[in-house]
């Protein structure tokens, strides 16, 4: 097992500590101005975006949907309204090009408590817990939508982590606390990485949208891997990596193509022979070196 300490010791060394960490800060920075922009409405009277994450309006123009809350719309039967469809089109343009679930790890503010949990746990060195299928999320998912068509409501906003979560931010946290308690517990105590890797709906709809996203992870230098395994510690859906990372002698590419990766970067930050990078997921071709004989 890794000890917490030691995980990214070499890339430390090899790139600096900011260099080590460059996307999990530059996330963070993400996850916390998102809020800040949200808050500056009812704080300073600064209105650059209205609403919440899950409908919002940016400069008092553009209209921003979130997709599961736009699928319970369609699911109880009512019409959208214009703006909501446009806002939703928005929104499955912008991931679909950058990658589904970016929003996980860049803005969604769930995120940062799982990511806590898992720090602790690595710390405490909890091992073990409950075994879930990654596949649960899309039957998560599901349920969700027939939920919303059998009482013809959107029923699970009631009880969406990311929903209850922002609003307790604006407006006051309240029950928000009891939510993020039980998500912390339950991912440090009950199963590694169980809501967000596992059972969060919103993360399988983005992992569906993310399926063809051009931006991905690529390792471009496997070959310089040296098996240190730090990327698949940190890494929030590790078995998204082993395909490209080791999959040469299969014909298989060096892009991360799995739609359930979520590009936070982390596998990049903690490899201190640079094997990953950002790009595109086309040329995902198997480089084959040509030895040719010298003619004498």
């Amino acid at each position: 097992m890794i000890k917490s300490g030691e995980i990214g010791r070499d890339a430390i060394k090899a790139k600096g500590w900011l260099g080590a960490h460059k996307w999990l800060l530059l996330r963070r920075f993400s996850q916390v101005a998102v809020m800040l922009l949200f808050l500056l409405g009812p704080l300073a009277g600064i209105w650059i975006i209205k609403g919440n994450l899950s409908s919002s309006l940016l400069f008092d123009t553009v209209p921003m949907t979130e997709p599961i809350l736009f699928l319970q719309i369609l699911a109880t039967g009512f019409v959208p309204a214009v703006d909501a469809i446009i806002g939703f089109l928005i929104v499955v343009l912008f991931y679909l090009l950058v990658g589904g679930r970016v929003y996980c790890s860049w803005v969604c503010p769930v995120n940062l408590i799982t990511d806590a949990a898992f720090w602790l746990r690595r710390y405490l060195g909890i091992r073990g817990g409950a075994r879930f299928s990654r596949n649960l999320r899309y039957w998560m998912l599901a349920m969700v939508l027939i939920l919303a068509a059998m009482t013809n409501s959107m029923a699970y906003e009631m009880f969406n982590p990311v929903s209850i979560l922002h609003r307790g931010i604006i407006f006051g946290v309240g029950l928000a606390w009891a939510v993020v308690i039980a998500i912390f517990l339950f991912d440090l105590l009950i199963a590694k990485r169980g809501w967000c890797s596992h059972l969060c709906p919103m993360g399988g709809l983005y992992s569906l949208l993310g399926r063809f996203s051009p931006l991905r992870v690529r390792a471009d230098k496997r070959e310089a891997c040296n098996d240190c395994m730090d990327c698949f510690v940190v890494c929030p859906e590790p078995q998204v990596i082993k395909p490209a990372l080791k999959g040469a002698g299969k014909g298989i590419g060096p892009v991360i193509s799995a739609a359930e990766c979520t590009n936070c970067g982390r596998c990049i930050d903690v490899c201190s022979e640079d094997v990953f990078k950002f790009g595109l997921r086309f040329e995902n071709q198997i480089k084959v070196s040509v030895v040719k004989d010298k003619a004498h």
